[in-house]
């Protein structure tokens, strides 16, 4: 449940602004009767839809590197404090890298690096 929240808080977040919209909307003199429970209902089941197929996705995502990772493939990671460079890095396990609490931890970086920012190199 931990991860459901850190990785789809901030969409729950948007789905609350998105229904406050929706709800400002068909409270309007101009909508029909009923609109507010057809638009409200309507809406809330695609953003529920949207989230969790989202988080399904991404813990698949996730999965998938975690066995890439012990499978010794090479992993690609977004990198966003070097722009200078490569926006990612190469993970291959070699020893250095280590996965604890799905993030990629070596001695070499300053910081981890979260599985879900991740992919299997092809």
């Amino acid at each position: 449940m931990k991860d459901f929240f850190y990785l789809e808080g901030a969409y729950l977040i948007l789905g609350a602004i998105i229904l406050a919209v929706t709800l400002f909307v068909t409270t309007r003199p101009f909508m029909g009767k009923g609109s507010v429970k057809k638009g409200m209902i309507s809406v809330s089941l695609v953003i529920l839809l949207a989230v969790f197929a989202h988080f399904f996705i991404t813990k698949n995502r996730m999965n998938s590197v975690k066995e890439a990772f012990n499978s010794n493939k090479v992993v690609l990671c977004e990198n966003r404090i070097y722009t200078k460079g490569a926006n990612f890095v190469t993970i291959k396990n070699n020893g250095s890298w280590k996965i604890i609490d799905d993030n990629f931890i070596s001695p070499n970086y300053t910081r981890k690096f979260f599985l879900a920012r991740c992919i299997v190199k092809k």
